[in-house]
């Protein structure tokens, strides 16, 4: 039974945590994916632009209005009606050439609610800030 005990345990704290992931190459990148959904930042300096792509676990359903709320110390909902979603509705992405909205959003909250329609996805920002600053300090050095 203890023996039974200790392998449960040990799986619980060597299985893949559920995080943010910074990643830099010719472009900075900032990664989430769970249950929910997946969430990919990416700056490219040879554009120069910011994009934001979500992938929820069920489709989206397209409208006229795509929503970001950011719950938590820094507050706010940001709304565009330029946004592109895939043809089967897995991924909606928005580009633009200034993110800091998004930026704050992710680094400064507790959660983010991506909105479309009824449709909604929260996704956690625990350990968001760090993998955000170095997200910054790459755009930073690539140009920005």
């Amino acid at each position: 039974m203890l023996r039974a005990l200790a392998v449960l345990l040990l799986g619980l704290f060597t299985s893949p945590a559920l995080a943010w992931e910074f990643r830099a190459s010719r472009v900075c990148e900032l990664l989430y994916n769970d249950e929910t959904a997946s969430v990919q930042v990416v700056f490219d300096p040879a554009v120069p632009e910011y994009r934001i792509a979500i992938t929820p676990n069920r489709p989206w359903t397209p409208g006229p209005v795509f929503s970001m709320r950011f719950d938590g110390p820094l507050s706010n909902t940001i709304a565009t009606d330029r946004h592109v979603i895939t043809p089967d509705g897995g991924t909606l992405t928005v580009t633009d050439r200034g993110f800091g909205n998004v930026l704050d959003g992710l680094e400064f909250n507790i959660t983010a609610t991506a909105l479309m329609g009824d449709q909604a996805v929260q996704i956690p920002l625990d350990g968001a800030a760090p993998e955000v600053r170095e997200f910054r300090a790459c755009a930073s050095g690539l140009g920005v």
